[in-house]
């Protein structure tokens, strides 16, 4: 468990720098914006490696056991993420101007519905983090949204092809979880 946590908090822990007043500390002041963004990076591209890793090395410790037949909850929350995913990197569309940062509630929801379907302490720690993160990213950044921008033309391409894309990476997803994950999905 100590290499996940490890991982996830050198991952998350940049992630959260605006939120505690550090961003422009260390950009600006202590390491100049080539040097930030390098740390940065790299401490997210150690930190996702070591959550890999540290994921499938923790020992399974149950912490409490999901209801098996309302699994299919975790799976119909998995549909609006990953549309929220794709909609957070397209340029401006319906959905991202009314949710401001799409991309961060698909992660707060996806950690939610792998919170719902798994309940060993690796899982939680993993899932958890991710949603307590984005969630508080999500808020953050959405108090702090000033712009009145609007859509320009063209926004309702945008938020179908996020529906669409979104829609086809779920079901390929869904149908090569265990292959992708080494956890298959039950399809009832």
């Amino acid at each position: 468990m100590l290499v996940l946590c490890l991982g996830l908090a050198l991952f998350l822990l940049p992630h959260l720098f605006r939120e505690f007043g550090l961003r422009d500390k260390f950009r600006n002041e202590l390491l100049g914006i080539p040097a930030y963004m390098g740390m940065y990076s790299v401490c997210a591209l150690v930190g996702l490696a070591l959550i890999i890793w540290g994921k499938s090395i923790a020992p399974f410790v149950m912490v409490w056991e999901p209801v098996f037949e309302l699994r299919y909850i975790s799976s119909i929350l998995m549909i609006p993420a990953f549309i929220f995913v794709v909609a957070g990197n397209i340029p401006m569309s319906f959905i991202r101007w009314q949710l401001r940062n799409p991309m961060l509630l698909g992660v707060c929801i996806w950690g939610s519905a792998h919170l719902w379907a798994n309940g060993d302490l690796a899982s939680m720690l993993l899932f958890g983090s991710f949603s307590l993160w984005a969630g508080l990213k999500f808020v953050s950044l959405r108090n702090n949204f000033q712009s009145t921008l609007v859509p320009e033309s063209g926004w309702l391409w945008r938020d179908l092809i996020a529906v669409v894309v979104g829609a086809i990476i779920y079901f390929i997803v869904y149908v090569s979880h265990g292959q992708l994950f080494g956890v298959g999905l039950a399809i009832n």
